[in-house]
């Protein structure tokens, strides 16, 4: 693992924050009760999201990708000047919680900072949908965005960002995506931040303590088998429900951070020795960092997501231009579109 330099006085910042999350509940999937009532929380923290995002010049579409008996809706970002790339991002929340929504402040700052579009995957919930039914929902996603899908955008470079489930989710698509190398020539990179990519646990998984941080680490290969509750452990770790394990060759390069408190710390340091072998992957184990990090106000999640976003148009630079792409709010994605935000204001940085 490459890793990134931290001077002494954000070390000390992040473990002074530590203390406050140890005196926290560590979050666990031990019933479906528990993660619906964490969902109607989050939706109610959401309310007027999107006047946010139209206050900083980012316009909001919504559009629903239908295929193959599914329905699936994504939440798509765009900012008032050029775009010179476009993100499909997978939300985490460990498969049972979670929505496109949440992610906003952190798109936001991604758009702001690499002049990107983002289009946020609303997939079903594990809490009524086997894990088979999100994959699907994903792949969906990604189909349609890489098809050209998304008006505007049809020649531009696109990369994939998922965080905890999502990056597990993000992988999963990436490995299915073999099978139709034309779409998977499309993306650019692949930006992973403490994936799950071992649905039997890896080591660090069986081995947490009490002393985990944000996840209950002893309670994590029993909640895992809860979203797998018809396979053993060998048919958990097939690919690509567990990516560790798939045929990597032909995936694009990637980013990979995880944290050094992180009981899911093995499974970003074993998916990433094994993608070195077939694309450049610069991966990065996080000192004092638990899981979920890059959400904590910390000059450490500040100095991640810098790189984060340099990374980014390291990638966006590697790829001719191919014209110019800009919002167009008259332009239509397909059925159940709108659009909220005003055209001509600027974006502010």
């Amino acid at each position: 693992m490459t890793p990134l330099h931290f001077d002494e006085a954000t070390l000390e910042e992040a473990r002074a924050f530590n203390h406050k999350l140890a005196r926290m509940p560590r979050f666990r999937v031990r019933n479906r009760l528990t993660p619906l009532l964490i969902q109607a929380l989050l939706r109610a923290s959401q309310f007027g999201a999107d006047r946010k995002l139209a206050r900083a010049g980012i316009a909001v579409e919504r559009h629903v990708v239908t295929t193959d008996g599914l329905r699936v809706p994504l939440r798509i970002l765009r900012p008032a000047g050029a775009i010179r790339g476009v993100v499909l991002d997978i939300h985490g929340g460990g498969w049972v919680i979670g929505n496109a929504r949440m992610d906003d402040d952190l798109n936001a700052a991604m758009i702001a900072a690499c002049h990107v579009a983002v289009v946020s995957v609303d997939y079903r919930l594990a809490v009524s949908t086997p894990l088979q039914g999100l994959l699907d929902d994903c792949l969906a996603a990604a189909r349609w965005l890489l098809a050209g899908g998304l008006p505007g955008c049809e020649h531009l470079p696109v990369l994939i960002v998922g965080e905890s489930a999502g990056a597990h989710l993000a992988a999963a698509t990436l490995l299915r995506l073999r099978d139709e190398p034309a779409l998977l020539r499309r993306v650019h990179g692949a930006l992973l931040y403490y994936g799950v990519y071992d649905l039997a646990g890896t080591p660090s998984v069986h081995a947490a303590g009490p002393e985990t941080l944000v996840l209950h680490g002893p309670g994590m290969a029993s909640g895992l088998r809860l979203l797998t509750p018809d396979l053993d452990d060998v048919a958990r770790r097939a690919s690509p429900l567990s990516p560790l394990y798939g045929e990597l060759e032909g995936l694009p390069p990637a980013l990979m951070f995880a944290g050094t408190l992180d009981p899911l710390r093995d499974d970003t340091v074993g998916m990433a020795n094994r993608w070195r072998s077939v694309a450049g992957v610069e991966a990065h184990l996080v000192p004092d960092a638990p899981h979920g990090f890059i959400h904590f106000p910390t000059a450490m999640k500040r100095q991640v997501l810098a790189r984060s976003h340099a990374w980014i148009r390291e990638r966006l630079n590697r790829v001719p231009a191919i014209g110019g792409a800009r919002r167009n709010a008259g332009q239509s994605g397909g059925s159940e579109q709108n659009h909220t935000g005003p055209a001509d204001q600027q974006r502010r940085h």
